[in-house]
């Protein structure tokens, strides 16, 4: 049961103190260093607490996940920022992704690695932070997804990857702990249809131009 190993180690982090905490530049978050703003108290604080992104396929499990710690003393939960993909002023950026990604990736994720910025950076208020999904997966999966499938011109693919590389050179992104949530291509077309989102009903089983199927989208899990 993934919920009882990743439990564990969240108290594990909750009862680390002071001397007990990693030293900058050894594991995950020693690797990109970089606090914003840069004062030492700030750095400090944020030295002795513990930041956890649990990532999946699209309707993995992930919200069910993190819900199942919302209300645990210490952990702070923020899930994906959906509902601001699909109102931006009025605009649903997500909606037009899916239907046209070739014309609107772009504008899409330059929103995501927004918004994601703004959960990394936010004040974390309890010692241990649980994020569904994260600007990595923003970057590494969604957008490399994209270009490597023809959906997004490489100028596109260029200018995001600049503007990522110059966050991850000058603010603090890091994580402690990565959880990936395994589930079937079936189990997870299934969940969509269930639930009946207009932007997920474009997204096929088997994806074009690939005999895996693997249903690859944005949106909370069930």
């Amino acid at each position: 049961m993934l919920l009882r190993p990743l439990l564990s180690w969240a108290a594990r982090a909750l009862r680390r103190e002071g001397p007990g905490s990693p030293a900058p530049g050894r594991g995950t978050r020693g690797i990109q260093r970089r606090a914003w703003p840069r004062e030492n108290d700030r750095e400090n604080e944020k030295e002795k607490k513990s930041v956890i992104c649990v990532e999946g396929n699209i309707a993995s499990g992930k919200t069910t996940c993190l819900e199942f710690f919302s209300n645990t003393a210490g952990i702070e939960v923020l899930q994906e920022p959906v509902p601001k993909w699909r109102n931006v002023r009025g605009h649903n950026p997500l909606g037009l992704m899916y239907r046209d990604a070739c014309r609107w990736g772009l504008t899409l994720q330059t929103y995501v690695q927004l918004t994601m910025l703004d959960h990394h950076t936010r004040p974390q208020t309890s010692p241990v932070r649980l994020m569904e999904r994260s600007i990595h997966s923003a970057r590494y999966i969604f957008v490399e997804n994209l270009y490597r499938s023809g959906k997004m011109p490489e100028v596109d693919y260029v200018i995001l990857s600049e503007w990522f590389d110059w966050i991850v050179r000058n603010i603090d992104v890091s994580v402690d702990l990565i959880v990936y949530l395994r589930t079937t291509p079936e189990t997870c077309y299934q969940r969509l249809r269930l639930r009946c989102r207009e932007e997920e009903t474009v997204i096929p089983l088997v994806t074009e131009g690939c005999r895996r199927k693997l249903p690859l989208g944005y949106a909370q899990g069930t």
